[in-house]
């Protein structure tokens, strides 16, 4: 029975992804411990530590397939952890004495913490491929609508005109920098744990560092440079990383909602019939997607701070701010899967009404384009003097619903310098589009 949304069988397609929720599963989690047991006993077999008929019988067994989930599940509550009850199983399985040789010289957070790295490793990829997704269709809408005019707004309201584009490319340039960031931040993450009860790895006396080297070679994984049982940081640092690309997500999601009330009517979600429909309104198209970018990336930013809390932990092994870990950055990462798969769902599906982006400039009858007449006449009357008239003519304009080129044309102070061709040039949205689309081009030719 589901009890998580991440789970649940009604929801689970909506707040995650199938991929994301086989990484963080029980059965691929524990296949990582044998794993790491295998290529453990594969390293000493080489090195002689351990008799190589042993290393053989233990990778032998080293299938998901041999070990007794239910079992497990049972020792795990008893025990508190579940490498332990692998191990037991392990050597159970193995002829004669040879399983004692098992896990040798290991400690349960060395294969807790290696096995987390390795789904951390297969989660990014997945994480990765999304975001390149992303990237790849908002930089086609930016090139689409490199040009097309749209209102730019300041506290909800109406401040200057952009293009559609721009507004794209903002969004491109920070998912772009968040595969920079996924990049850099792999070869901290992406590094093993083995050494032993306290960090020290006394427990074995010969062949430590050559054992250490050699396994993380055989799982593709960075070698510390010392113990980091209780330096938590590249785990939070991922943590953080997630956050950062959900704010960004969120960001997206907020635009595409109020893009899409009924007064704005800019953009679309993808239509399918029935999506967003109301019970009892059969008018309505709400932002579904949206909602739930929202929702998930809100609660993957507090997780965020759970791993953050995760690095305090006292001395050498810690006393429950590793378990944190446990719980939440599973979550994390299917939560943002859900996130990114619903981002990706509406940018590639985007609908985009480009004569309503035009009909909302021109609603307020050119008060919008105020800050250009400003400037235009500030050569000839003074900026600040320029200010203070054209708010004077802004609020007659308000008043009495005239529009603000009319206006304009008739003041003594203005029609003296300009006539009214020049101040309808000066009041055409399209020529005050500022380096709009001189941003939108450095943005694609950075890709």
């Amino acid at each position: 029975m589901a009890a998580s949304i991440i789970d649940s069988s009604i929801f689970q397609g909506i707040f995650t992804s199938e991929a994301m929720r086989q990484v963080w599963s029980d059965e691929n989690r524990t296949q990582k411990y044998l794993d790491i047991e295998a290529a453990l006993a594969r390293v000493q077999g080489s090195l002689g530590l351990i008799p190589q008929e042993a290393a053989d019988e233990i990778v032998r067994h080293c299938h998901l397939d041999q070990i007794d989930m239910d079992k497990l599940r049972q020792q795990t509550e008893r025990i508190g952890y579940p490498v332990l009850g692998v191990v037991s199983q392990l050597n159970a399985l193995c002829a004669g004495k040879l399983g004692e040789y098992c896990h040798w010289g290991a400690t349960t957070q060395d294969i807790t913490d290696t096995a987390t790295v390795l789904q951390i490793r297969e989660a990014l990829v997945l994480v990765d491929a999304e975001l390149t997704a992303i990237s790849r269709a908002l930089a086609e809408l930016a090139r689409k609508h490199r040009d097309t005019p749209m209102i730019g707004r300041s506290n909800l309201q109406q401040a200057i005109p952009v293009t559609f584009g721009y507004k794209m490319a903002g969004l491109l340039s920070a998912i772009e920098r968040h595969r920079e960031r996924l990049s850099q931040l792999r070869p901290r993450v992406l590094v093993g744990e083995f050494a032993g009860a306290a960090g020290t790895l006394a427990s074995l006396e010969t062949g430590a560092m050559q054992t250490q080297a050699g396994l993380m070679k055989e799982l593709g994984l960075g070698q510390p440079l010392i113990a980091w049982h209780t330096i938590r940081d590249s785990i939070a640092e991922v943590g953080a990383f997630l956050g950062l690309v959900g704010g960004t997500l969120g960001k997206l999601s907020m635009d595409v909602k109020l893009m899409m009330q009924t007064e704005v009517g800019e953009v679309y979600e993808p239509y399918y019939h029935g999506r967003g429909s109301s019970s009892t309104m059969p008018q309505k198209r709400n932002p579904i997607s949206s909602c739930y970018i929202h929702a998930a990336i809100s609660v993957v930013r507090q997780h965020a701070a759970a791993l953050m809390d995760a690095m305090v932990a006292d001395h050498e092994r810690s006393t429950g701010p590793w378990e944190i870990e446990w719980i939440v950055l599973p979550e994390t990462f299917c939560l943002m899967a859900g996130a990114l798969k619903q981002s990706r769902a509406v940018i590639e599906g985007l609908e985009v009404d480009e004569a309503r982006m035009r009909e909302n400039i021109d609603m307020t009858h050119g008060l919008v384009m105020s800050e250009a007449v400003m400037m235009g006449l500030g050569p000839y009357i003074g900026r600040e003097y320029a200010h203070d008239l054209v708010y004077d003519i802004c609020r007659e304009a308000v008043k009495t619903r005239r529009h603000l080129l009319d206006l304009l044309a008739e003041h003594p102070e203005i029609n003296k310098h300009l006539d009214r061709a020049a101040l309808a040039r000066m009041c055409d949205p399209a020529n005050y589009l500022g380096q709009s689309g001189v941003m939108v081009d450095r943005v694609l030719a950075s890709l």
